[in-house]
């Protein structure tokens, strides 16, 4: 095998470091694939301020209520990671962080707004799956009364 450059010898396999020892200059070092993920993962630490987290989450951590987001946040994984009950279990933390969040407004007022946004139309969705349900019942109740009238009919023209 012949050098591409006619002035430089050949390397001899001498020459070359043990395959184990060889770098390629192809930029700063990278980690790899698997040490990138368990980096991710454990990187969750209490800043969690790390590349893979979402924005709502920075956002939440972002003002007065970190701590207590936080705690909210390891209640939920525990929760979910222990088929607890969420709503149960975490009851105190997400009331914790509600009254905190009142109290910081004016940072979490978007959140607050969507919040309560989100609750009048829960609110309104089971108005009208009363309303609906009611007026299923009514409907059947009268139903009913019809079908009683119907027998004391027919006895009075099985009568005549």
């Amino acid at each position: 095998m012949s050098s591409p450059d006619p002035q430089l010898p050949d390397p001899q396999p001498s020459d070359l470091p043990p395959a184990d020892q060889r770098t390629v200059e192809t930029g700063p070092p990278q980690p790899d694939a698997e040490s990138a993920e368990s980096e991710q993962v454990e990187g969750d630490d209490e800043e969690g301020e790390g590349e893979g987290e979402c924005g709502f989450c920075l956002f939440m951590k972002g003002g007065g209520c970190k701590d207590s987001f936080i705690d909210w946040e390891k209640c939920i994984e525990e929760a979910e990671k222990n088929k607890e009950d969420i709503v149960e279990k975490c009851f105190q933390a997400t009331a914790a962080l509600k009254k905190c969040m009142e109290a910081h407004a004016d940072y979490y007022e978007p959140i607050l707004r969507a919040e309560k946004a989100a609750e009048e139309e829960a609110v309104r969705e089971l108005e009208k799956e009363a309303a609906a349900k009611d007026s299923e019942t009514q409907g059947k109740s009268e139903e009913r009364v019809e079908v009683l009238e119907v027998p004391g009919n027919e006895g009075r023209v099985s009568a005549q």
